[in-house]
């Protein structure tokens, strides 16, 4: 239930942050940055096609961090 709670406090910040987003493009986001860091490579693959689904034909773009993912990666 803790999991469930987290995406939902997620959800709940990023509808606050962009209230122009659709209800699914928010889940999808919220459910996404809070469960991806916990997946290993190959569980990744499995979880964007449960995503898939769950929303069908829901695209979610991501986010550009520019500068920060490049630091992190080197």
């Amino acid at each position: 239930m803790r999991a469930v709670k987290s995406v939902l406090v997620s959800a709940g910040i990023l509808r606050r942050q962009y209230s122009d987003l659709s209800e699914d493009v928010v889940l999808i986001r919220a459910m996404r940055d809070s469960n991806l860091p916990k997946f290993l490579k190959d569980d990744v693959h499995l979880f964007f096609g449960i995503i898939d689904d769950l929303f069908p034909g829901v695209q979610v773009p991501f986010i550009d961090y520019g500068n920060v993912r490049k630091t992190i990666e080197s």
